[in-house]
């Protein structure tokens, strides 16, 4: 670590399993780069880390769309132990955010379903949809102050997060889960979930932007 980044939160942003453009996401990232130390990888590379390293990020992002149960044994080396470093999840106070595709990983594992807070998580998708987004608990840190916005985005139909999660921001559209972004507890960490964010017609958006900035850094402990 540099010194100039020793007092910031360390956020590992882990992706895999989906398509994404790295110039602009890494450029929303990059946005952020003075309040947060950003180490972009892929989930093999988070799952081959120690467990030292692994669990020394103030907060772990998963930008993620893996489907298959994760497994450890049997892979090949460079894929690490992903079932391993996931269930690993929560031992501490390292926080957890849950990006737009992430929430839809690994369908079929209860340890997933209890890391987003939604039991059923069979889903539709629609993109491009033209979405107002409305502040559901304007008390939280991560809201506190905002007003309802607009943007394009893509949007998912499935179950919202259940009573043990508090929503924070909200969706009216046929096409749209209601609850867009909510937090909850997961073992000893926090987890912020943000349904929002496909792409660059998303990214940009100032509000969209102070939302996922503020939901890292709660999620690390530091709001």
């Amino acid at each position: 670590m540099s010194p100039s980044s020793k007092n910031l939160a360390r956020l590992a942003v882990v992706t895999g399993g989906h398509p994404y453009d790295v110039v602009n996401f890494h450029g929303l990232f990059g946005s952020m780069a003075k309040s947060f130390e950003i180490l972009i990888q892929h989930m093999d590379d988070f799952a081959s880390s120690p467990k030292e390293v692994r669990q020394g990020y103030d907060v772990v992002l998963f930008y993620i769309m893996l489907m298959e149960t994760p497994a450890t044994e049997g892979l090949p080396w460079y894929s690490g132990q992903p079932k391993t470093a996931l269930e690993e999840l929560g031992e501490t106070a390292q926080g957890i955010v849950v990006l737009h595709h992430a929430i839809l990983a690994y369908p079929k594992w209860p340890v997933w379903n209890n890391i987003v807070g939604i039991q059923n998580r069979q889903f539709g998708y629609h993109v491009g949809q033209n979405i107002h987004v409305e502040i559901a608990d304007a008390t939280h840190p991560i809201t506190r102050g905002m007003k309802a916005w607009d943007m394009t985005d893509e949007t998912y139909t499935m179950d919202d997060a259940g009573a043990d999660s508090r929503i924070l921001l909200t969706v009216q559209h046929p096409k749209s889960m209601k609850a867009v972004a909510w937090t909850r507890s997961y073992r000893q960490a926090r987890v912020f979930c943000f349904q929002s964010g496909h792409d660059n017609a998303t990214w940009p958006n100032a509000s969209f932007r102070k939302v996922l900035k503020r939901g890292i850094l709660w999620a690390s402990g530091r709001t």
